[in-house]
């Protein structure tokens, strides 16, 4: 009588599963013939078919497998069930497969590709052996070596989630054309065609072999090409190349000297900063992406020349750098600083001397030395401060006010060009304007000065005599007192202010329109 066994095959389903195939079944002793069947049977066998028969009969009545039995080259004979599962189940860890994809290959074991042996069914099928007349037959026709198929099993489910993890390794992301900066020069540079993982395709490979591909060793990944987005960037580099063909010049500006120092850097040297990001391909626009440390080193480079008291804000510097470049403009402006000084008190200096000599404000030396309110001696070290706390706006570079105490007038520039000369009036000894760089702050109508009952036309604040205070001394015209009276008509070109700079309404009116807030004003002793 015969039964089904299992036998070598795949299904198409997400399920691990085991298909069977006919073995013949080895007949059962009848135990009623005792000894004297066994004895006879022997004797059929030495007659029939040798010694190696009545081995592979002995070995038949044992729990142990034929000697000769084998399962992918791995010997099994003389093992019991346990023996064998366990040497099938040590072999079959090290098996492992190489995916490949295009130049590139990955390693995955068997079991995440959803390929496994079953090692119980394997050596139940290998200890059946020689327990069957066919099977005794098969063994002495094979010079008594016989191969057992393995027993697989195949998880589809469990070879898809391994292609989904492995997707992003296999992935390219598509590369666009682009521009880059070779020696002063924008070159295109090709597009490259990405790939993504075909997860169907590759199962489809899969799928109906397992044992081939475990047998070979190697499973071929299905791609799909992922084509880029921009094609050709020629026009980008046509763009870019018009204003590489130019110097840039950096435009140092000191609003405290009044001085510009140019520096010309050549393309060569300017475009060793910068990479380009395309913005449109077909139109040619594009954007300049600047190396910020790149371009502060260059720039710090540049500022020793301005000796040691001086210096570069290298944010703010590379920030209007980066942004010329971008607006495509060939002249940078940047502004030049201060840093804070020290000054040894010598016998007879005051507080107030010393600011003039500065042209800081004494109360601002106050405030950056705290420990002046223990009074000031010879020999003592008083830090100034440096002038550009008196500058908080950004410097308008083309037009400059200048203001003479000593010679009560006033002198306004505008590209570097003198464009109107007028008489002034400063403040009285008691309440002095003070020397110094400071720029138009402010920009009131008609201010009230409550101190002296002031009403004050088109002024503008220059300067804040103690920092702390939002009061501000400026430019105005001639003050009004209770509405109606007008004061220092006759007076302009001799002090009589409390510290402001007193212009005729006319002029005020003038220069109130003409100086924006951040044009700087030189106070001279």
């Amino acid at each position: 009588m015969r039964q089904q066994q299992p036998y070598q095959g795949w299904d198409t389903t997400n399920q691990p599963t085991q298909l069977w195939y006919p073995v013949q079944e080895p007949p059962q002793p009848k135990r009623r013939w005792g000894l004297f069947l066994l004895a006879f049977f022997v004797l059929f066998l030495v007659g029939a078919i040798g010694a190696a028969g009545v081995g592979i009969f002995l070995y038949s009545e044992s729990d142990r497998i034929v000697p000769g039995v084998e399962v992918a080259g791995v010997e099994l004979g003389g093992q019991t069930t346990a023996e064998a599962i366990a040497t099938l189940e040590n072999q079959w860890r090290q098996q492992t497969i190489v995916l490949q994809a295009g130049e590139e290959n990955w390693q995955a074991s068997a079991v995440e590709l959803g390929i496994s042996l079953n090692a119980a069914a394997t050596a139940q099928q290998a200890y059946l052996q020689g327990r069957s007349m066919n099977s005794i037959e098969t063994l002495l026709r094979s010079g008594g070596r016989l191969e057992v198929r393995p027993v697989w099993e195949f998880n589809a489910a469990t070879a898809e989630a391994y292609f989904n993890w492995l997707a992003p390794a296999v992935s390219q992301e598509a590369v666009d054309a682009g521009v880059q900066i070779i020696n002063g020069r924008a070159e295109v540079t090709p597009p490259v065609n990405g790939r993504q993982l075909d997860i169907a395709a590759t199962m489809n490979n899969l799928r109906p072999g397992p044992v081939a591909v475990l047998t070979n060793g190697r499973l071929d990944l299905v791609t799909t090409a992922v084509a880029p987005t921009i094609i050709d960037t020629s026009a980008v580099a046509a763009a870019a190349n018009e204003l590489l063909a130019t110097n840039i010049t950096i435009h140092a500006f000191d609003p405290i000297t009044g001085e510009t120092t140019d520096g010309v850097v050549t393309p060569e040297m300017w475009s060793s900063w910068l990479a380009l990001e395309v913005l449109d391909a077909a139109g040619g626009q594009f954007e300049w992406q600047v190396d910020d440390l790149a371009l502060q080193d260059f720039l710090a480079a540049q500022a020793q020349s301005f000796g040691p008291e001086r210096y570069l804000d290298l944010t703010q510097a590379s920030a209007a750098v980066a942004g010329a470049i971008n607006n495509r403009q060939t002249d940078v402006y940047v502004r030049v600083f201060h840093h804070d000084r020290e000054h040894v008190v010598q016998s007879g200096e005051t507080l107030s001397s010393i600011g003039r000599d500065y042209g800081i404000p004494y109360p601002w030396l106050e405030q950056a030395n705290p420990q002046l309110a223990e009074g000031l001696f010879a020999g003592q070290i008083v830090t100034i401060p440096s002038p550009d706390a008196l500058l908080p706006l950004p410097i308008v570079q083309n037009k400059r006010i200048i203001v003479s105490i000593t010679q009560q007038r006033v002198w306004v520039y505008e590209n570097g060009g003198l464009k109107w000369e007028w008489p002034a009036s400063t403040g009285i000894d008691e309440s002095p304007t003070a020397p110094g760089i400071f720029q138009i702050q402010s920009h009131v109508e008609n201010a009230y000065a409550g101190n002296w009952d002031l009403w004050m036309p088109d002024f503008m604040g220059v300067y804040r005599p103690v920092p702390t205070s939002d009061f501000m001394n400026g430019f105005h015209g001639f003050p009004t007192r209770n509405g109606s009276q007008l004061l220092w008509t006759n007076s302009l070109g001799h002090k009589v202010t409390y510290g402001c700079i007193l212009l005729s309404s006319e002029n005020a009116a003038t220069l109130y329109d003409w100086a924006e807030e951040g044009v700087v004003v030189e106070i001279r002793p």
